[in-house]
């Protein structure tokens, strides 16, 4: 029996991700029945499980792909170019499927504890690069020293929060370059 390399594995948990990524914001948590997360694999289930131990595995390994992207580009560049980085791909069924990953994560932690309790260590992650990026800007000199670091970090998601929610409700993105601006004109320093 030929051996699979472990570049082949990781390639295939990537395949996996991805479709299921859809398939999750195409159909919601419970409509991602097994039998369409095979259709959208284009794998069995006995392929699908291989990877990951069950359905909430796949999932929160989705979201948390997602998480990690984001925690990058929040270091690097800040939470407002996530935001931008979203409005500019807000026409990719990448990120459709991405932004329904996104509201079905808030849709858990509403309804299941077990599903918060392990995604608060990925949330707390997201919110200290963010905090640390602000700390960075404003060490030097580019940030507000008026208000804390942390009614910034706070202003800062419920705008990313209502984006999502905006782009993730099907309305236009239009040209809402100009409202980012006004977001991280109201953190810059005066």
């Amino acid at each position: 029996m030929p051996r699979v390399s472990q570049d082949q594995l990781d390639a295939r948990r990537q395949e996996i991700l991805t479709a299921a990524r859809v398939c999750f914001a195409r159909h919601g948590y419970e409509g991602a029945t097994v039998r369409r997360l095979e259709e959208a694999t284009g794998l069995s289930r006995g392929a699908i499980f291989h990877h990951f131990r069950d359905k909430d595995s796949l999932f929160l390994a989705v979201a948390e792909d997602d998480a990690a992207a984001m925690v990058e580009t929040v270091a690097r560049n800040g939470l407002v170019q996530v935001m931008r980085d979203l409005l500019a791909r807000a026409v990719s069924p990448d990120t459709t499927g991405w932004l329904g990953s996104q509201l079905e994560v808030s849709r858990r932690l509403r309804t299941d504890p077990a599903f918060a309790r392990r995604w608060a260590e990925r949330s707390a992650a997201i919110a200290e690069a963010t905090r640390d990026r602000l700390r960075r800007q404003r060490e030097a000199g580019v940030l507000r020293d008026d208000i804390s670091i942390d009614v910034l970090a706070q202003f800062l998601e419920l705008a990313y929060d209502g984006l999502v929610l905006h782009l993730a409700m099907g309305r236009p993105a239009g040209d809402l370059g100009p409202v980012l601006n006004l977001v991280e004109e109201a953190v810059r320093r005066r």
